[in-house]
């Protein structure tokens, strides 16, 4: 993705203005900033891009879910419906929050499905926190009206999926609060950051005042102001918002290579009658981060795996079975399957709502264990790409004819 790829002189500007102040904080020291506030611009982009009427940066995505269920109230015992494939930071945020995450099932968009959710909601239910996988969305419509059915909290976790919508709404602006990561694997990057996003005047204010052990940010002095709630240090840095107001910027030339070239892999992909799709609600809306397709079974998809490093496509782009993968999918999640944590939670305290080591979600199983994801990259010369959906085309040939499948 783009914040591996796209650095330069933007880049080098907007940190240089922060060097040449010396103010790598971002609150206070008005005298001395000469008028940079790397942060708050950062963060006015953020909401003009995704129409959110307010937007507060913290260090992190990880902080940026634990930021949110702190300002929607959500904490000690209160279950939280959960996808069983995201980056593990969506659980770790639900833990560490006193929250006991539930996990429901996925479908063809990768993301919870609506019939999922349904299932998982039981009285103790809290909250639904829906993470848009890979660039795209979820069925949100559907999610966000079971939400108002059962008066539950809506949280987006859009990590992934910066620049994606539906029906021309940005991914994060549909539930309560949308959360945000700009590490360097990311659509943009700050090297590490991320943000929140909302609505509501009284949530956001809850951020802001979360991430920095609850400062009202009220005054000139950050030694008098007042301290409305208790908070922890989630604060992102002048530097790291200066690298994000550049990147920012460019987003959307990213979201248009990005498309351009995931068409490009699509169409290669489509000759073979094997693959299908993820579903996408909104193809206009998609991000594009990655080109995500599902093979029969598993044995094929390992051998259309093997058979694409073989061929070289690892050298052009990234190769992604998150069956096997460590980060993403509960399966490889030993730690959290066995809360092993350093320290007590409420989940060691009143127990899980499910037995975590032996989850009974098939449908997930299946789709995870038969998916494969490319990542689009953004700076791919036209030879380049070329010569990738002829490594692409060549591998599937391979594999099938191996496979006598097709």
């Amino acid at each position: 993705m783009p914040g591996t790829e796209l650095f330069g002189a933007e880049e080098r500007k907007e940190i240089n203005d922060v060097l040449e102040t010396g103010i790598l904080f971002r609150y206070n020291h008005d005298n001395l900033r000469n008028g940079h506030w790397k942060a708050k611009e950062f963060e006015a982009e953020i909401a003009k891009f995704t129409g959110a009427k307010y937007a507060h940066c913290v260090s992190s995505g990880s902080t940026a879910v634990a930021t949110a269920m702190a300002a929607c109230g959500i904490g000690a015992g209160d279950e939280v419906i959960v996808p069983p494939f995201t980056y593990v930071a969506t659980i770790e945020g639900a833990l560490l929050g006193g929250a006991l995450p539930v996990f429901a099932e996925i479908d063809e968009t990768l993301c919870l499905s609506p019939e999922g959710i349904r299932k998982a909601i039981t009285p103790k239910t809290k909250a639904v926190i829906v993470v848009h996988m890979c660039g795209s969305m979820a069925k949100i419509e559907e999610i966000v009206q079971i939400c108002k059915e059962h008066n539950l909290l809506l949280i987006e976790d859009t990590a992934q999926a910066l620049g994606a919508s539906y029906k021309g709404k940005a991914a994060g602006t549909f539930g309560e609060m949308g959360c945000f990561s700009f590490d360097f694997f990311k659509i943009i990057t700050c090297g590490e950051g991320g943000a929140v996003i909302t609505n509501d005047e009284n949530l956001y204010h809850l951020a802001e005042q979360f991430s920095d052990h609850g400062h009202d940010h009220i005054g000139d002095n950050r030694g008098m102001e007042k301290h409305p709630i208790v908070g922890f240090n989630y604060r992102i840095g002048e530097i790291n918002a200066a690298i994000g107001l550049a990147q920012i910027r460019k987003i959307n030339y990213i979201l248009s290579q990005q498309r351009k070239h995931k068409k490009a892999l699509q169409e290669t992909l489509a000759k073979f009658d094997v693959v299908s799709f993820r579903h996408i609600p909104d193809p206009q809306g998609d991000a594009a981060t990655f080109m995500d397709f599902f093979l029969p079974d598993e044995a094929t998809t390992r051998k259309v795996l093997q058979a694409l490093r073989e061929e070289g496509v690892g050298e052009l782009t990234g190769i992604q079975y998150w069956w096997d993968n460590q980060y993403h999918y509960i399966r490889n999640w030993e730690h959290v399957r066995g809360l092993k944590t350093p320290m007590k939670t409420v989940a060691h305290l009143l127990g899980t709502p499910q037995d975590y080591e032996n989850l009974d979600i098939p449908k997930s199983n299946d789709l995870i264990s038969r998916l494969i994801s490319l990542v689009v990259k953004v700076a791919w010369t036209e030879e380049q790409l070329q010569t990738l959906c002829s490594r692409i085309e060549k591998a599937m040939q391979k594999a099938l004819a191996q496979s006598k499948v097709g």
